[in-house]
């Protein structure tokens, strides 16, 4: 599976529960633009390492909306500390996708410790996460997202982007409408 169906697969989710979507930097956030494009996605631009740690942010500051946040296994390795706090503070309303390939996918696919061993599920469920899920297929994949909406979702995928444009947002722009769509009541 490439990170691309993963992410049309989550988007997917998204839509049938109305849920605020945090994107990771580079290509994850520039193939869900591609994909469904909608004011209830966060772009991030410019900061790795914090998707889980904005999308937890949302989902306390407007616990009325479900949040995903997708993030990369790169990224997480950055900010492990962001598991520990999504475990104590545990939201009902946010799900975490870590999206694991196995590389720094945007900056020309070096390995990250995930394609040496470090397991990311067992990290979360070692910080204290309650609701841990590995999934490295399409069915089990599209399993999960039906029956889970909190917690921590690892999916392994292959490494590899999609041919995808850049996104023709300014960040402005992407803020804006983001936190217009964020002050609207849920459905």
């Amino acid at each position: 599976m490439k990170r691309i169906d993963a992410i049309s697969m989550i988007a997917r989710k998204a839509e049938e529960k109305n849920s605020l979507i945090v994107a990771n930097i580079g290509y994850p956030s520039r193939e869900l633009h591609d994909l469904k494009d909608k004011p209830g996605n966060f772009y991030m631009l410019g900061s790795m390492g914090l998707s889980s740690s904005i999308g937890l942010g949302l989902s306390l500051a407007v616990p009325e909306r479900h949040v995903i946040a997708i993030d990369g296994d790169g990224s997480v390795l950055m900010n492990m500390g962001s598991l520990a706090t999504i475990a104590h503070q545990k939201p009902e309303n946010y799900l975490l996708v870590i999206i694991d390939n196995g590389t720094y996918g945007s900056t020309g696919d070096q390995p990250t410790a995930t394609s040496l061993g470090t397991d990311l599920g067992a990290v979360a469920k070692g910080a204290g996460i309650d609701e841990v899920h590995t999934v490295d297929n399409e069915d089990d994949l599209e399993k999960m997202l039906k029956e889970v909406d909190r917690g921590v979702l690892v999916v392994r995928v292959d490494p590899g982007n999609a041919s995808v444009p850049v996104i023709c947002l300014s960040p402005e722009e992407i803020i804006e409408r983001f936190m217009t769509e964020c002050a609207r009541p849920s459905e």
